[in-house]
């Protein structure tokens, strides 16, 4: 399994320079588009999560900008634009924001912004900054950043809306043996 996007760098409107439109309370909070071949003919579930290792120097921990779990592909395929090969999966732009309605019941985590060590009162009741897609926004220079996706042929257990990443890491660890795995190194300007 790859991961394709149609970028080098995360594009402003999904990071730091995004538009004011496609931001919430300063967030960039419209997802990138991007697609995934050769998903193993057994998979059925697709689960991800995006995460900033180079925040570590700046607020001590690896930053979550995104995670999903239990996104069935067969859902998933009803929603592939015409033309699209039946051996990739497109995950289009702004899905995280439209996903409960393209697809309920699929959980998405918290972000790193609903940690207790960084809570903001302004987001503290707000689940399009806590519980979605956060674009970049690296406050010193250029960081990379990490899309991780698995496919496993069961839904993992015990994923609600608004899980920790550190559930998901356990979960998909369970799963064993993962269907595919992918990973993909995402710079984004500061």
């Amino acid at each position: 399994m790859r991961i394709i996007t149609d970028f080098g760098t995360i594009p402003d409107r999904y990071a730091k320079r995004a538009p004011q439109s496609l931001t919430r309370k300063g967030r960039p909070v419209v997802s990138f588009p991007f697609r995934l071949e050769d998903v193993p003919q057994g998979a059925r579930y697709l689960h991800w999560m995006l995460v900033d290792p180079d925040s570590v120097p700046v607020c001590g921990f690896p930053w979550i900008h995104w995670s999903l779990a239990n996104l069935p592909i067969e859902a998933l395929l009803a929603l592939q634009p015409e033309g699209i090969g039946s051996s990739v999966l497109a995950i289009p732009e702004d899905f995280s924001r439209n996903l409960s309605n393209l697809i309920p019941g699929v959980p998405q985590g918290r972000t790193s912004a609903a940690s207790p060590l960084v809570m903001e009162k302004e987001i503290a009741d707000d689940p399009a900054v806590l519980m979605r897609y956060n674009g970049p926004t690296p406050p010193d220079r250029v960081h990379d950043y990490v899309l991780s996706v698995w496919a496993t042929r069961e839904a993992l257990p015990d994923l609600e809306e608004g899980f920790w990443l550190n559930a998901l890491a356990h979960a998909i660890h369970s799963a064993q043996p993962v269907a595919a795995a992918a990973r993909a190194w995402l710079p984004a300007d500061a």
